[in-house]
């Protein structure tokens, strides 16, 4: 592979080619800054990277999208790229909860269970009534979400106090529900509603009440998307394109080792890329990776105070999880799957020890990618992917042993452990969902919470980063500007929550915090259309934007490309039968 070639300097380096770091490059290069991005892998996504294997492609992140609609975060930013970016869809069939003795539907249309519900308890009418009530309030809430786009790092005193009337109001949607956490507070919140224990199963899955509320409350928003036609790695790979657009340097297989800093102010970065050390300087740097790596690794000792590194030690983060990629003979739909994403509780007691379940007593979730995109199947095939929350440390950190960088190596009994669980995994499904599932099955893939720390360096492999929550509120554990001037956080850690509608937005803040810096211009007109007082046409005609390329061509999945062959190969035979003949 071609070394790549580093100008000298730049306005700035991003580290980390996931989502976030793609679309805060895209957008600096768009205002014209001269950018560089370094990712350690040999692709650009980050959860949404995906992979293939023969002719499947397997969407691996995605359970599903929000806020990727008309009036959407995700698309309000995109909208400033260009107007031919990669379009989710609608879900209409959004979550099935299935267990010992239920299996019930949600779907875009929440009513229809709320009606199935007070049927079969009639003697919770009004509970369930209240229930789907409030999951109304927290709706009216969240689709006022992209009024609170703007991070209050980039606003002055007055914008500020705005800014805190805004949060207020949305947040007043969930305090009556934030203390109804845990396995005694859910079962205490779930009372407020229900008197009946089967909703105890139903929701016995979810840590706090507003788990089992805010899902109900998209469904009402109809916010629930699809990841457009080729799967989710189509969003990071049309990011890419519009940076590069925008002559932005994007380099693969480098891994930073090292951010300069001088007098307290980063100057640059140290890296590696296909073995050969590199330095650049730049003004400024957007860190969209894990801040454990960014504070422990990256800085020089003592510049972080050590009170912050304590509280982000002990912040409460999502959890990673066990993934199983299943490739099949035939279309999900003939196993009885269809687009929603389908539940199976665990039992009660899961969330007081995640570290010692299995794939028999936990949760587990279960879709079928290639019925919601077909183009990620060869046809007459499918895609199943399965999820198990898991934690690093399961079996003594999965039977591995660290390495002298203190990293863990993987062997025999690493390897049999994951065959263990997806054979457990298979034959729940099975039991639940599709009897002759295994007869199915072409090959599978499994990654545990090794595989996604090694592919991602997240601490502990989780999914997403820091949850919404009063500990990790009160601990400021989200934030933009690190302790070092001009080194910013761009990532999940910038925010609390996680999926593509926190990626874009922390990475659209911290390229508005490097613009307010050196393109002032640019970024005032890039705060007001953030805070809904510019519409699109207006922010691109300040000068200064460059123009859109809008010339995106996505490449075909393998699938496609296969059939797309076999087709020119018929046609050409056809072509040579009939000249024969003449």
């Amino acid at each position: 592979m071609k070394l790549p070639e580093f100008k000298p300097s730049y306005d700035v380096a991003i580290i980390g080619a996931g989502v976030a770091g793609l679309t805060a490059a895209a957008l600096l290069g768009k205002a014209g800054l001269k950018v560089c991005v370094l990712e350690k892998e040999p692709h650009p996504g980050g959860y949404l990277a995906g992979f293939r294997r023969k002719d499947f492609r397997f969407d691996t992140a995605i359970h599903w999208l929000n806020q990727c609609d008309e009036q959407g975060l995700v698309n309000q930013a995109f909208r400033i790229l260009g107007d031919d970016f990669p379009h989710a869809k609608p879900q209409k069939r959004i979550r099935r909860f299935l267990g010992e003795g239920y299996d019930y539907l949600l779907t875009d249309n929440p009513d229809e269970l709320k009606r199935q519900w007070q049927a079969e308890f009639p003697q919770d009418t009004a509970g369930i009534e209240r229930f789907f009530k409030d999951a109304r309030r927290i709706a009216k809430a969240f689709r006022e979400f992209s009024d609170v786009f703007r991070t209050e790092e980039s606003m002055h005193l007055l914008e500020r106090l705005l800014s805190k009337h805004k949060l207020g109001k949305f947040a007043l949607a969930f305090l009556p529900f934030i203390r109804y956490s845990g396995e005694k507070g859910l079962k205490k919140g779930l009372a407020r509603y229900f008197t009946d224990e089967k909703f105890s199963k139903i929701f016995a899955s979810d840590s706090e009440l507003l788990s089992c509320l805010i899902p109900v409350a998209w469904a009402y928003n109809k916010d629930f998307q699809l990841p457009p036609v080729g799967g989710g790695q189509m969003i990071p790979e049309w990011l890419e394109h519009v940076a590069r657009q925008h002559q932005v340097d994007i380099a693969y297989q480098s891994r930073v080792d090292e951010v300069r800093v001088a007098h307290n102010t980063c100057t640059g970065v140290h890296f590696v890329c296909q073995k050969k050390e590199y330095q650049i300087q730049s003004n400024y740097v957007i860190a969209a990776c894990d801040i454990e790596l960014l504070y422990e690794k990256l800085l020089a000792p003592g510049l972080v105070p050590q009170k912050l590194k304590d509280k982000l030690r002990k912040a409460e983060l999502y959890s990673s999880s066990v993934t199983l990629n299943i490739a099949l003979d035939c279309c999900p739909s003939a196993l009885g799957f269809d687009e929603e994403f389908i539940q199976i509780a665990g039992k009660p007691s899961y969330h007081t020890d995640t570290t010692s379940h299995t794939a028999e007593d936990a949760e587990i979730s279960i879709l079928a990618p290639s019925l919601r995109d077909p183009s990620l199947a060869p046809k007459g095939n499918g895609t199943l992917t399965i999820y198990m929350p898991a934690e690093m440390h399961f079996m003594n950190g999965w039977h591995t042993h660290l390495d002298d960088n203190g990293n863990p190596e993987r062997g025999a009994a690493y390897n049999a452990l994951k065959e263990k669980l997806a054979s457990d995994l298979i034959d729940r499904v099975a039991a639940w969902v599709a009897p002759n599932l295994r007869e199915h099955i072409l090959f599978y893939e499994v990654a545990t919470p090794v595989t996604h720390w090694r592919y991602t360096g997240n601490r502990n492999g989780s999914i997403m980063g820091a949850k919404p929550g009063r500990a990790n509120m009160m601990n400021g554990i989200a934030h933009y500007q690190s302790p070092v001037k001009h080194l910013f956080i761009g990532g999940h850690w910038a925010e609390l929550g996680g999926g593509v509608p926190i990626a874009v937005k922390a990475a659209t803040n911290a390229a508005l915090l490097v613009l307010q810096q050196l393109r002032p211009q640019q970024a005032k007109s890039l705060a007001r259309y953030m805070d809904r007082k510019m519409d699109v046409a207006q922010l691109k005609a300040v000068p200064g934007w460059l123009p859109s390329p809008n010339n995106w061509q996505p490449e075909p999945t393998p699938a496609i490309k296969t059939e797309e062959r076999l087709k020119a190969k018929l046609k050409a035979e056809g072509a040579q039968g009939d000249t024969s003949q003449k």
